[in-house]
């Protein structure tokens, strides 16, 4: 049977075979718009792997910088401990903040995280005023960028994984979409196609059939009539009006007086 493959369970009518061109129609524009919206989202998936990839080697030189700088810190204060509670001592709020904003890609909203320092002089400022200032200032510079970095490296990391769920899904629908609902849906028009051809050429051939029952109707009343005439002319009588009279006694009698 024609259209038995993988179709929809639908009535071959005028009206299904609309509603199936409307949803091809609709599963094409959604086909094209997902795939579109799915290599956007590639585009900026690769991008953010590249910027991960440069985060994370600056990230170790500058905690390899910044590791150093520590330690010049212990040495030139004689030891570390003194520094550490130095710092927990003086510092009463934090100056370096962060704010969050969203972008917008193709419909998917990515949390992004900026940081910054807030203004004025810290409560930091006179930490290693004694011994090692120098060494203190300079190690502070430097983890505030390792902290500048690891709050951007943050920030690619989150966005790497929404953006890797959201491809897959995304995927997801166009291949099925691709490779399901369109397919299905032209076997579909298919089979309605031929079913309603079908009952094209059945209707036709009924109308030739009752046609040509009617035509041979009416040639058999037209060869009765014919051989009535006939068979009256050859009996040499006329009916009333210019006709030949009715063989079975159609006719008048007289009347019979006892």
């Amino acid at each position: 049977m024609s259209g038995a493959g993988n179709r929809e369970a639908v009535f071959a009518t005028r009206q299904s075979l609309g509603l199936m061109k409307s949803k091809l129609k609709g599963a094409e524009i959604g086909h094209s718009l997902l795939k579109r919206k799915s290599e956007a989202l590639t585009k900026r998936f690769r991008d953010i792997t590249r910027r991960i990839d440069e985060a994370k080697r600056k990230m170790g030189r500058v905690m390899q910088i910044a590791a150093f700088s520590l330690a010049e810190v212990a040495y030139a204060t004689g030891g570390a401990g003194n520094v550490s509670y130095e710092i927990i001592q003086a510092v009463r709020t934090a100056r370096f903040r962060l704010r969050t904003h969203q972008e917008n890609v193709s419909g998917v909203f990515l949390p992004a995280f900026d940081s910054y320092v807030t203004e004025g002089a810290g409560d930091f400022a006179l930490t290693g005023l004694g011994r090692g200032g120098q060494q203190v200032q300079r190690a502070r510079e430097v983890y505030t960028k390792a902290v500048e970095t690891l709050v951007e490296l943050a920030s690619l990391q989150t966005a790497f994984v929404i953006l890797d769920d959201v491809i897959k899904v995304v995927n997801r629908r166009v291949n099925a979409i691709e490779h399901v609902i369109i397919p299905r849906t032209e076997n579909t028009i298919k089979y309605i196609n031929s079913e309603l051809d079908e009952l094209d050429r059945e209707e036709f051939y009924r109308l030739k059939k009752v046609q040509g029952k009617k035509q041979r109707d009416g040639e058999e009343h037209d060869k009765e009539n014919a051989a009535k005439e006939e068979l009256l002319a050859a009996q040499g009588k006329e009916a009333p009006g210019g006709g030949f009279a009715d063989l079975l006694g159609e006719q008048e009698d007289e009347d019979v007086i006892f």
